[in-house]
């Protein structure tokens, strides 16, 4: 995860069999699956691995009760299928997690039974354990904050809790360790033809402002909700086909919901599924789901959206929490493939993916969701290999180990996260102690992670490392302004940056966090 290493072979290799445009989890999934299949891949984000849409997610590694309410049984077979893989290669950060649905009708304990126990069956070998039902007093005991009145049972049931990011930044480590090259800050700005099909990319890195012409056999587009937009410079009159949702969460802490169990509305008003999950000693709860028109890289939660989260949380929590308790408020857009159909309700579009083949021979990966990421990217390699008469390997990805596989770890440890990384912290703190002294108040962080981020995970901004190698932004925005001027201080050491250099990332990342904060 050397960057300057990756640019010098930039500028040497003639040619490369993939280039896979954007580093979300359907980029970095596709370039794994290109990687260890044969093929010589490079992968290129403009921004920072997983900035967008892949660092917002609910946090859920899941099959998908509300696909399975819905008639959509394929996606839940494929998910629940990969929920398991997913859990068996990277250990370290996918881990079973028990919900409770409350109930507060007479008819909803066994209905809701009844659904999970099939839910269970569906996923066979891969179950994350049995549903069953609960007394009042039972669910009372796993989710005490819950409102007493009226509540008739509870439905016990288990999916998977992950950490988006950091699945993100050690799937790329897994791709470069298998041969890949990858660089983040190296922006595609054009697609070169012959003969009508695409043979190379255009790109200039942000960092130094050098350009770069890219020979490659094939070319993948799997930007999210940037998709349209390579299209068009593909063909300038291509029409859009990625239909964006925003979905918003907010943090909050534990005391909202104390205990290891996470909370499951199956219905809202708005006849979404609503949750309340632990996550890094916080709680996470969600989402929305609005169609959005504008584009953005950073959008923002509309207040409607937070208000009907803290609305809906305040009819099943004792103590509701209000806007003044919220650490951290994040929206993500989901780039869903446009249904063919009139229906203008993006809860109702399908979460499966769609590739698409252009007829400059660029291939388009759109939808899909985190937890399938693994068929998406094996589907798209098989796809390529058959557009541009490719010769691949069989698939080896799931059975493939993810960088930071451990076994077994330590949940009484804040970086239990880190897998087999913890160990290279307590290398780093053993050579310097001054680095096991702690950043924040109650995060957990150390400033080993802030060398660690820098040294082998590639993060080159403040915002890198505590948006998405630590996760300090979207668990207390407030906290992690007053933690920027240490990673400032420590990155600039680490990277050979001067004051300058540290005043401008310290002013940028208030910025962005500010827009983080409930005013």
């Amino acid at each position: 995860m050397n960057r300057e290493h990756f640019l010098l072979r930039l500028e040497q290799d003639q040619e490369w069999d993939l280039v896979v445009i954007g580093g979300g989890a359907s980029g970095i999934g596709s370039a794994i699956e290109a990687v260890t299949r044969g093929l010589k891949t490079l992968l290129l984000e403009q921004h920072d691995f997983s900035k967008g849409t892949s660092s917002r997610s609910t946090k859920l590694v899941h099959g998908g009760v509300r696909y399975l309410a819905q008639g959509n049984i394929s996606l839940v077979l494929e998910a629940l299928r990969e929920r398991g893989r997913l859990r068996k290669n990277a250990p370290h950060l996918v881990k079973q997690q028990a919900f409770i649905i409350p109930n507060y009708n007479f008819w909803g304990v066994p209905f809701y039974t009844i659904g999970l126990t099939i839910y269970d069956l569906m996923a066979g070998k891969w179950r994350f354990g049995s549903s069953k039902p609960y007394s009042a007093a039972t669910t009372l005991k796993k989710a005490p904050t819950l409102i007493k009145h009226h509540l008739t049972g509870g439905v016990l049931y288990y999916d998977g809790q992950f950490d988006d990011s950091r699945l993100a930044i050690n799937m790329v480590q897994t791709f470069c360790e298998h041969g890949g090259t990858a660089l983040n800050y190296v922006k595609v700005t054009g697609l070169l033809k012959d003969n009508s099909k695409i043979c190379a990319v255009e790109a200039v890195d942000l960092e130094t402002g050098k350009s770069f012409i890219i020979k490659a056999k094939a070319v993948l587009n799997a930007t999210g909700i940037f998709v349209d937009q390579v299209l068009k410079m593909d063909d300038p009159e291509a029409k859009d086909i990625v239909r964006p949702s925003q979905g918003v969460h907010l943090v909050v802490d534990k005391k909202f919901l104390p205990g290891d169990c996470a909370i499951m509305i199956p219905k809202t008003s708005d006849g979404r599924v609503f949750f309340a999950v632990p996550w890094h000693n916080k709680v996470v709860l969600g989402t929305t789901d609005v169609k959005k028109d504008a584009i953005e890289l950073e959008p923002r939660a509309l207040d409607e959206e937070v208000n009907f989260i803290l609305e809906t949380a305040s009819q099943f929590l004792e103590l509701p929490p209000l806007r003044s308790d919220v650490r951290s408020v994040f929206a993500g857009l989901r780039p869903l493939a446009a249904p063919a159909g009139t229906s203008t309700k993006t809860k109702e579009i399908s979460r499966g993916h769609v590739i698409k083949v252009s007829p400059s021979s660029l291939v388009s990966l759109i939808g899909g969701k985190w937890t399938t990421y693994r068929q998406m990217g094996e589907d798209t390699i098989d796809r390529i290999a058959e557009v541009h008469q490719l010769n691949i390997k069989p698939s080896a990805t799931a059975d493939l180990k993810i960088h930071g596989y451990k076994e077994k770890g330590d949940s009484s440890s804040p970086r239990d996260f880190y897998g087999a990384d913890e160990d290279v912290l307590d290398n780093l703190t053993t050579e310097n102690p001054a680095l096991a002294d702690a950043l924040g108040i109650d995060l957990g962080m150390i400033k080993a992670q802030i060398v660690l981020a820098v040294r082998n995970e590639m993060a080159r901004t403040v915002e890198d490392v505590l948006a998405r190698r630590t996760r300090a932004l979207f668990l207390d925005a407030k906290q992690s302004i007053a933690m920027a001027p240490e990673v400032a201080r420590i990155m600039a050491d680490e990277l050979g940056k001067d004051e300058d250099w540290q005043k401008q990332q310290i002013e940028e990342y208030t910025i962005l966090a500010n827009r983080y904060l409930l005013s």
